[in-house]
């Protein structure tokens, strides 16, 4: 993906899928949806916007004993979920 080219839906669960895989960390992705969900100048069709506002806070910590807001589980869920309505 090419930095000034917003990242199409494919490349969004690829995100999902590196961080269910241990291929990415959740500061990674959440630094890297960040970058895209602070950019006004872009137009996001709702499932991408869902997805990529998942992943920017994905590294929230839920409190002092370095557990995420959003556990694995939630995360397989949430990729889960995009899959399916991917399908729609």
């Amino acid at each position: 993906m090419d930095a000034r080219h917003q990242p199409t839906l494919d490349e969004i669960e690829e995100r999902f899928v590196a961080l269910v895989d241990g291929r990415l960390t959740r500061d990674e992705a959440d630094r890297w949806a960040g970058r895209w969900v602070a950019d006004d100048g872009l137009d996001w069709d709702d499932i991408s916007w869902w997805a990529l506002c998942l992943l920017h806070g994905i590294d929230l910590p839920a409190d002092e004993s370095g557990a995420y807001l959003h556990d694995d589980e939630q995360l397989r869920a949430w990729l889960a979920e995009l899959r399916k309505n991917r399908t729609r």
